[in-house]
């Protein structure tokens, strides 16, 4: 497990306003000011290259923990797996799309409201696709590979 990364699907994340602050284990504050957040998210352009969404109805957590997933969810429909492109295709997964993935480095509130609505409506508005992994620490942001640059140049914006 030592390599393993889990994040969270931001289902309900932005829909509750609560308190500010919210602290975690060995780490400081988390922001939940949405102005704070819009000006030192700090978006950057992960270096593990292409990465692909890829389900399975019959593996494992085990077996899916084995390969070193970005990103593991439990979905009633099956195991849902954020693998780099090279894996998935050794493995003989399928998926729909080539993705990269953009990290807004500020280290936001699992509380914070707005900051997934503000990344997803500047995207849209450069008609690039998002999805949005919540994780403790940081907001992940997969788009097309091909549209990588443009989005991070529009979340730098």
């Amino acid at each position: 497990l030592k390599h393993a990364r889990f994040a969270f699907l931001p289902c309900s994340r932005h829909l509750h306003a609560m308190a500010d602050g919210c602290e975690g284990p060995g780490s400081g504050a988390a922001i939940k000011d949405l102005p704070t957040l819009l000006a030192t998210m700090s978006p950057e352009l992960a270096e593990e290259g292409d990465v692909v969404f890829v389900t399975s109805t019959t593996m494992t957590l085990p077996e899916s923990v084995a390969l070193d997933p970005w990103m593991l969810f439990r979905e009633e429909e099956g195991l849902t797996l954020i693998l780099p492109k090279d894996r998935a295709d050794s493995q003989g997964f399928s998926y729909d799309g080539v993705f990269r993935r953009i990290t807004l480095k500020v280290h936001s509130s699992l509380e914070a409201v707005g900051l997934t609505a503000a990344v997803a409506s500047c995207l849209k508005d450069a008609n690039i696709c998002a999805n949005v992994v919540a994780a403790y620490h940081h907001d992940h942001v997969y788009v097309p590979a091909t549209e990588a640059d443009r989005a991070l140049a529009c979340l730098k914006g």
